[in-house]
């Protein structure tokens, strides 16, 4: 097969699926169509086909389910047949039924998913665990699975000749929750910028008091906190830092990336 478009359609937070699937996609080699459904739906339904495109998806997992905007954004997304590789994030805990999420929704998109890829980024909630990551060796295992899809591309004569991968996660998957622990503004550290009112993907944050968060919308995806140019957005609810404290010791030993083929 000669692939020339590679379409990546992502919902990353805090950008480290995003790290991640460019990372794929160049190693793929071709001309890379990007659609961040982080802050908005597709502006319109997104169809591939033919014999020269494919199609690389990228979603945290967030209590080992992918986000709902990223599930919302993924049906309006098809394909005629079309190769595709599914990729989630997860912090350092597991990422549960998230992946085969992925491949089952594209595939009854009519996509065929060949390639699959569990990676590690910095936990949003508990960035003590993970911190850092993706680093240098994730991206270096990222390039390589790139690779391994360009050659088995590469060497497929067409969509059908390429495999089936068996993917972890369970049927029916994990009953979906949000984390209640949303994240708040310092009032004496934030300067109303706006810069998380505009960049919040759950619109959980008003202008007219950017220090506090709806807690109806907000999703914990801790994109808050990472764009805060002055560090006033944390998350300070009593308890916290003994759940932290408790989870980085459960879940700070290194995982690696998991590839399946």
């Amino acid at each position: 097969m000669n692939i020339t478009d590679i379409h990546v359609v992502y919902f990353s937070a805090t950008y480290t699926t995003r790290t991640i699937v460019r990372e794929i996609a160049k190693a793929i080699g071709g001309n890379i169509i990007e659609h961040d459904v982080t802050n908005a739906l597709p502006e319109s339904e997104i169809t591939l086909g033919g014999d020269n495109s494919m199609l690389i998806v990228g979603a945290p997992v967030y209590v080992g389910r992918i986000p709902e905007a990223a599930a919302e954004a993924l049906k309006m997304v098809h394909g005629i047949n079309t190769p595709a590789v599914a990729v989630c994030v997860y912090g350092n805990r597991d990422y549960d039924d998230a992946l085969l999420e992925i491949k089952d929704t594209l595939n009854g998109n009519g996509f065929h998913t060949f390639a699959a890829g569990a990676f590690i980024g910095r936990h949003c909630i508990f960035p003590k665990v993970a911190e850092g990551r993706p680093d240098a060796s994730d991206l270096e295992k990222a390039a390589a699975f790139g690779k391994r899809c360009a050659q088995l591309l590469a060497d497929a004569a067409g969509t059908d000749a390429l495999g089936n991968p068996e993917v972890k996660g369970n049927r029916p998957y994990r009953e979906a929750h949000k984390v209640p622990m949303c994240p708040t503004g310092d009032k004496e550290k934030c300067t109303k910028c706006m810069t998380c009112v505009r960049l919040c993907p759950a619109g959980a944050i008003s202008e007219s008091d950017p220090c506090s968060t709806d807690t109806s919308k907000c999703i914990a995806c801790g994109r808050c906190v990472v764009v805060c140019p002055h560090g006033s957005r944390a998350i300070y609810l009593p308890g916290y830092a003994d759940a932290a404290a408790k989870f980085t010791a459960a879940f700070s030993a290194r995982r690696e990336p998991e590839t399946f083929f």
